[in-house]
């Protein structure tokens, strides 16, 4: 257990606010939440989501409120336990906290997309985008893909972590080596904007907000639930795409993943075919947001988590899947036949 939530009042709260008691796990995973399993017996698993900032209950209950609206729509998601009050959240004791379906078997997408999982996530990413697109917070629009990314803002980011850096007397190998990346990346970013003028105006709409991997549970080439939505907040639908199809682990991988984020585009179109989305507008929205962020550049500068590891190999593919994806859009003409 984190020291930040003490078993026996997490006990204690999932009996007063939800009627569950069970054996309680920790899950090494959330960045703004702590999350643990919940065994109540056969058949009754869940997973609780412990909110560390209180002071952002009301986004995450609106981002309950649109995981309830994709999934009333077909979108596979988690069903949510309310408490015996009939509240989301539960936040009138010392923790706060919501109770979801554990979704048994399944895993996340963080190995990479494959063979068949292609078209599975492409179905249900475009299912989801069609209903979303619904959704009364915003109206869908286009806007200059040159709105993806406050290049100023990134490069300000590359400084500051350049410099930082740069001041400490003396860099391990990962130090050394996430120095030598942003100033790569740093040096790459006038090449940003010229490749975002080069796209038409781009679909935005209310979308999922954090597509990425590790929220993309599968079961087999299933797509099993798609977990942790934002708030509703208009993004770039090419973005959102690239953000699972433009995936670092499974560009790093060695697959042909080109040939699969194809696949995945003629699936989500099979469902969402009001909205044809460029295989060029994908890899260029994938490369360009890849190239404006420093994540996860900053990690060797704070003390190593029990994921440091994982985080510097994520740091590595990521940095790796920017340049290929850079490469793809000077050289393969793939990106521009479909």
């Amino acid at each position: 257990m984190s020291a930040e939530v003490d078993e026996a009042k997490l006990a204690r709260e999932l009996s007063r606010s939800f009627g569950v008691s069970g054996t309680i796990s920790r899950i090494h995973s959330g960045t703004a939440t702590d999350n643990f399993q919940v065994d109540a017996g056969p058949g009754q698993r869940w997973f609780a989501k412990v909110y560390r900032d209180q002071s952002v209950l009301p986004d995450e209950l609106a981002a309950i409120d649109l995981t309830t609206f994709a999934g009333s729509r077909g979108v596979p998601v988690p069903a949510l336990h309310p408490t015996v009050t009939g509240h989301r959240i539960s936040d009138t004791g010392d923790i706060a906290m919501s109770l979801w379906e554990y979704v048994e078997g399944a895993e996340t997408a963080e190995l990479g997309l494959s063979g068949g999982r292609w078209a599975t996530v492409g179905a249900v990413l475009g299912t989801m985008h069609r209903h979303l697109a619904q959704h009364p917070a915003y109206r869908p629009s286009s806007r200059p893909a040159t709105a993806l990314c406050d290049l100023p803002a990134a490069q300000a980011r590359y400084d500051q972590l350049i410099e930082a850096y740069r001041h400490r007397p003396a860099l391990d190998d990962d130090q050394a080596w996430a120095l030598d990346t942003a100033l790569h990346r740093r040096s790459l970013l006038p090449q940003v904007e010229p490749i975002l003028l080069s796209l038409p105006p781009q679909n935005v709409q209310i979308a999922h907000g954090d597509l990425a991997a590790p929220n993309v549970m599968m079961r087999g080439d299933d797509v099993a639930a798609v977990i942790d939505f934002q708030p509703p907040s208009p993004h770039f639908v090419a973005w959102e795409i690239a953000r699972i199809g433009c995936d670092p682990r499974t560009i790093a991988s060695g697959t042909d993943w080109l040939t699969g984020l194809s696949l995945l585009l003629d699936a989500y179109e099979q469902e969402n075919p009001a909205v044809h989305i460029d295989l060029r507008a994908v890899v260029t929205t994938g490369c360009a947001y890849t190239l404006a962020s420093t994540y996860p550049l900053s990690a060797p500068l704070k003390p190593p988590t029990v994921d440091h590891a994982g985080l510097i190999q994520y740091g590595h593919d990521r940095h790796r899947a920017a340049l290929e994806m850079l490469e793809v859009l000077r050289t393969d003409t793939r990106v521009h036949d479909r």
